[in-house]
């Protein structure tokens, strides 16, 4: 299996780099008290006034509004993921609790302003593909597996090939990859289009939310896609960590 990003995109957002952290065998019913923790402390500090989740006045966060106009979406209506996860958790003063693992990556995009998602492996059918959405293509969004939506032409989109896995390149995931308490083989990405300037924090964050889930998974490795490097094998990619 392997992941890649289309050259199309990195010609249009050239300092694109992903990170994508690899788990198998992961335990979702256990207790993982260092995610926990790390979201009560992430609350306290809101709660304490001493940190606020990036708002679209940040750099980080206006690079992604920027990339959606690119793509003829507004980013006001349909808001970059970690933009409507900082918008939620600076109103209601908490997280949203799901399960162990998209809580642990929750608390990673919050914290360092980069959008984060992730796709149960098992669940996802051939490559996954990163590239502009010619317009057919079918998304049925989290939680609504009813309902069927087609992505507009042009719109970046995470697909595989039974259909799309994101719409609006992070906006949304889809419920059929969804990750669950019994997902053990995930993909979790994390994402900048300013790789110059956010790099750095990409690396730190890939390496936090990597921390989070060692304890929980048998193997964990990290990949970086960008234009010099733009494809992951993931199937072949699980590695003991140093």
């Amino acid at each position: 299996m392997t992941l890649r990003i289309g050259p199309a995109v990195t010609d249009a957002f050239p300092d694109t780099r992903i990170a994508v952290v690899t788990a198998t065998g992961l335990r979702g019913h256990e207790p993982w008290p260092a995610t926990a923790a790390a979201v009560q402390e992430l609350e306290q500090r809101l709660a304490d006034g001493v940190w606020r989740p990036a708002d679209e006045t940040d750099p980080r966060i206006e690079a992604w509004h920027t990339a959606y106009r690119s793509f003829g979406t507004n980013p006001r209506r349909v808001r970059p993921s970690v933009d409507a996860l900082g918008r939620r958790m600076a109103k209601k003063g908490t997280l949203p609790r799901v399960n162990p693992a998209v809580d642990s990556y929750n608390t990673v995009s919050v914290r360092h302003a980069l959008p984060a998602g992730a796709f149960d492996l098992d669940q996802v059918v051939g490559d996954i593909d990163i590239r502009h959405a010619e317009g057919a293509e079918e998304f049925t969004p989290l939680g609504e597996p009813d309902t069927v939506e087609n992505p507009k032409a042009g719109e970046i989109i995470y697909t595989d090939a039974v259909g799309v896995l994101t719409r609006h390149w992070n906006h949304r995931d889809a419920h059929r990859t969804r990750v669950t308490e019994d997902s053990t083989r995930v993909a979790f990405v994390l994402e900048t289009v300013h790789a110059t300037r956010d790099g750095h924090l990409l690396e730190a964050a890939a390496d936090e939310l990597r921390d989070l889930l060692d304890p929980h998974a048998d193997l964990t490795a990290v990949h970086h896609l960008s234009a010099a490097h733009p494809d992951a094998d993931l199937a072949g990619g699980f590695t003991e960590r140093p």
